[in-house]
């Protein structure tokens, strides 16, 4: 992307975009200018934009993403935004293999099918994490494990990657207005204010990105807090030439 971040001009890759959170995310970097979006689902529908390439994807199959990353030839920016989230109590471990697979191992795999993509744009991947992951939900604790995993993938892939010009962002997200929460009875945020704050955060260029009421409550202890120095002393084991390799 352009060093300020912008989407005027550029392509995104939204996965997960059919509804919620995914659509809206579509439907900003629309009237933000982007040039083209791909809007990755399982379920096909129909969008009216012309910049709109709608992608047959599920986030759990390794060929499913092959197919899709064939197809999108140029990126700048891929959110990995698909995931599931259901009540469990952690007695059954196949619930907890699932919500890894959709939520951990697939923006995994989807992010190294489009590095190539990614790499020749010095593009940015965004992924959509909870604030689940920094105290787990014990209605959801798988999912909540996930989350914590995807917000270790991010910071890892932040160091990794950065020495291909592609840069990493993770979203910690609150209640958000979907059908994953309809169920609990917590103030949640619109999908919509959620998307804009998330494009808003990539403008400023943050590492993480709050983009709610709930989750903002972390932000400045996250930001200036020991973790977050830990992190980048972490980083700074990958040696300069190490993991490098030619621009193509």
């Amino acid at each position: 992307m352009a060093t300020d971040n912008s989407l005027e001009g550029r392509t995104i890759l939204v996965t997960g975009a059919r509804r919620g959170l995914g659509r809206a995310l579509v439907e900003e970097a629309l009237d933000r200018g982007a040039t083209h979006v791909y809007a990755a689902t399982r379920t096909p529908f129909d969008h009216p934009d012309a910049r709109v390439t709608l992608l047959r994807l599920d986030v759990a199959d390794p060929r499913s993403i092959e197919r899709s990353a064939a197809q999108v030839p140029e990126l700048d920016l891929l959110i990995n935004n698909a995931a599931i989230g259901m009540y469990d109590d952690l007695t059954d471990r196949g619930m907890l293999e699932h919500h890894l697979e959709v939520n951990v191992l697939g923006p995994l795999t989807l992010t190294n099918a489009l590095l190539h993509a990614l790499r020749a744009r010095s593009g940015t991947v965004v992924n959509l994490g909870s604030i689940a992951a920094l105290a787990n939900l014990p209605i959801m604790p798988s999912y909540s494990i996930s989350k914590a995993a995807l917000l270790s993938l991010s910071q890892a892939q932040r160091g990794l990657l950065a020495r291909h010009g592609v840069r990493v962002h993770a979203v910690l997200a609150g209640p958000i207005d979907t059908d994953m929460t309809r169920e609990l009875a917590i103030p949640k945020t619109a999908p919509s204010l959620v998307a804009s704050a998330v494009y808003d955060g990539l403008e400023r260029g943050d590492d993480e990105i709050f983009p709610d009421p709930a989750s903002q409550h972390f932000e400045e202890a996250w930001n200036n807090g020991p973790l977050k120095a830990f992190e980048r002393a972490n980083a700074a084991f990958l040696a300069p030439a190490e993991y490098a390799a030619p621009r193509g």
